[in-house]
């Protein structure tokens, strides 16, 4: 398995309604493509002003056809137009689990786009 961690800086005080536009419409489209969200949040200490979402996959090919059927979807494409107002910048990584992670395996259970 891999882990995808993705930064967003958003404008000072945006994260609220980020995070609101998300729960009412982004999730919806993303959660039965993507799969396995390892998990959502925004940022209290540090680095303010920050969404981070966590995505496993079984390895960069799955990555890589999951990620593609989402930018493909008519339906993301009009929400990530409404996001984009918020966004100043992005970060991607990809992280490879610890053995003894419960992310370290591909554990057919936590793929929500075959549990909804």
């Amino acid at each position: 398995m891999i882990v995808e961690e993705r930064i967003y800086s958003l404008q000072i005080g945006a994260a609220p309604q980020y995070l609101k536009l998300y729960e009412e419409e982004g999730l919806a489209i993303q959660r039965p493509i993507l799969g396995r969200m390892v998990g959502y949040f925004s940022s209290e200490i540090g680095a303010l002003h920050q969404i981070v979402h966590m995505w496993a996959y079984r390895d960069l090919q799955e990555r890589s056809e999951r990620r593609a059927q989402l930018m493909g979807d008519p339906r993301w494409k009009e929400y990530a137009v409404k996001t984009r107002v918020f966004q100043i910048s992005q970060e991607n990584k990809i992280l490879i689990p610890a053995p003894f992670s419960p992310w370290a395996t591909d554990d057919p259970s936590l793929d929500m786009a075959r549990n909804t």
